[in-house]
C-alpha cells in the first residue's frame, strides 16, 4: 500500500514494483501485539530524516496510518518502506513465515558489501542472495565479515555469543545494522548484572560456544549447527530462559 497526506494508504491495482529502497523496517505481529514497536518507530523515522525523507509531520501521520492498518488477528511480518527517486512512503502487509526456534549457519564468512550497512533498506536485494548462497549450502544464514575475518552479524539478525559468562556482540565502531531485538537483550544483561563484552571475534573463534542470532521476526535462535567447516555449536544453556523472556515483552498495538 502507498501512502500519500491526503489520501492515507490505498492500496494501488498494479503491484508496486520493488525497486531501490532507502529505508525500510519490519517486525512480527502476533494477534496484535509486537516486541519493541516504538523503537521501530523511532529506528525508521531517524533513517528517512537523515536520508532526505518527508518531514516529521509526515512521517508520524505515516506511522499512524501503518498502526491502524495492522491486522489484530493472526501472524504477520509488515514492512514499511521509503522508496528511492519518488520518496515514496509504503506500507507491505504480509503473513509471516514460519518461525524458528533454532538456526544452522554457514560457517563460510561472507565479505560484507553492503553499501549503507547502517541503515536497512539500500541492500536488502543483496543480503537476500547472500541467504541464498547459505541455503544453497544448507544453512539458514550466513555470516557476514569485515575483510580481516572479523564477525559482524547475518544478513538479517545481530549475532552475539557467550565466552564464559561474558555476553559478547561486535564491536559497535564496526558497520552494524543497529538491531532493536539485540539492543533489548543488552539492556536485559545490564539489569541484570551480566557482564557485557565488544570483541572481534572470527568464526573459528566462536568454535565450541554459544551463539545466537537475535531479531525482530524470529526473536533469539541459538545455533545449533554449523555448516561448511569443522565447528561445533555449543551447548544452547541460556537461550531457553532469554528466549522465553524476549517472548514476554510483546505489547499490544495501540488502539486505533
Amino acid at each position: 500500500m502507498s501512502w500519500s497526506p491526503s489520501r492515507g494508504l490505498t492500496s494501488e491495482t498494479d503491484p508496486v514494483p520493488d525497486g531501490r529502497l532507502l529505508v525500510a523496517d519490519s517486525w512480527l505481529v502476533r494477534e496484535g501485539r509486537v516486541r519493541g514497536y516504538t523503537r521501530h518507530r523511532e529506528r525508521f523515522l531517524r533513517a528517512c530524516a537523515e536520508c532526505g525523507g518527508p518531514g516529521p509531520r509526515r512521517l508520524v501521520e505515516f506511522w499512524q496510518d501503518v498502526t491502524d492498518a495492522l491486522p489484530r488477528t493472526g501472524e504477520w511480518f509488515p514492512r514499511v518502506e521509503l522508496a528511492a527517486g519518488s520518496l515514496e512512503l509504503r506500507l507491505r502487509l504480509r503473513h509471516a513465515p514460519p518461525l524458528g526456534t533454532e538456526i544452522r549457519l554457514w560457517a563460510v564468512g561472507q565479505p560484507d558489501l553492503r553499501t549503507v550497512p547502517r541503515r536497512k533498506g539500500p541492500d536488502l536485494d543483496a543480503l537476500a542472495r547472500v541467504r541464498g548462497r547459505a541455503s544453497g549450502a544448507g544453512a539458514q544464514e550466513a555470516v557476514l565479515v569485515t575483510p580481516s575475518g572479523v564477525v559482524l552479524e547475518s544478513p538479517t539478525a545481530s549475532v552475539l555469543w557467550w565466552e564464559d559468562d561474558t555476553l559478547c556482540l561486535p564491536p559497535p565502531r564496526l558497520p552494524l545494522l543497529p538491531g532493536v531485538t539485540a539492543g533489548l537483550v543488552q539492556e536485559r544483561a545490564v539489569r541484570s548484572g551480566t557482564t557485557i563484552a565488544h570483541r572481534e571475534r572470527t568464526l573459528a573463534e566462536l568454535d565450541g560456544r554459544e551463539v545466537w542470532t537475535v531479531n525482530a521476526l524470529h526473536g533469539l535462535r541459538p545455533v545449533t549447527g554449523w555448516i561448511g567447516e569443522s565447528m561445533a555449536a555449543g551447548p544452547a544453556t541460556r537461550a531457553g530462559e532469554w528466549r522465553e523472556w524476549l517472548e514476554g515483552l510483546s505489547e499490544p498495538l495501540p488502539e486505533k
